[in-house]
């Protein structure tokens, strides 16, 4: 389905230990907008729908909008910081066009 870099999940689970519940979802979602059509969103969130597909990524709970799912397959999700500072970056392989700024992208129409 999608992985999750070493450095993303150190990330996330500083993030995860700043907030106030310890039993969060990390939630992944792709929704209409951006440069290019598309882009994430990562959120975390106690409440999940039913019908979100959820799994366990090297100790980190998961679950993606099912709506999102197809455009999701073999996402490799990492985290970096260079001179502006850090961010989450998305390696997605069905991606036909990225954005610069690295969170928006488009795909082929036949997805």
């Amino acid at each position: 389905m999608i992985s999750i870099s070493p450095t993303a999940i150190a990330e996330i689970k500083r993030m995860q230990s700043k907030q106030q519940k310890s039993d969060l979802w990390l939630l992944l979602t792709v929704k209409s907008g951006g440069c290019s059509g598309l882009f994430y969103d990562l959120s975390f969130t106690e409440n999940l729908a039913n019908s979100e597909p959820t799994f366990n990524c090297n100790g980190i709970p998961v679950a993606i909008d099912t709506e999102s799912l197809s455009y999701l397959h073999g996402l490799t999700l990492d985290y970096s910081e260079d001179l502006v500072g850090g961010g989450f970056r998305f390696h997605n392989p069905r991606a036909t066009s990225v954005c610069g700024c690295g969170n928006s992208f488009s795909l082929d129409s036949n997805v």
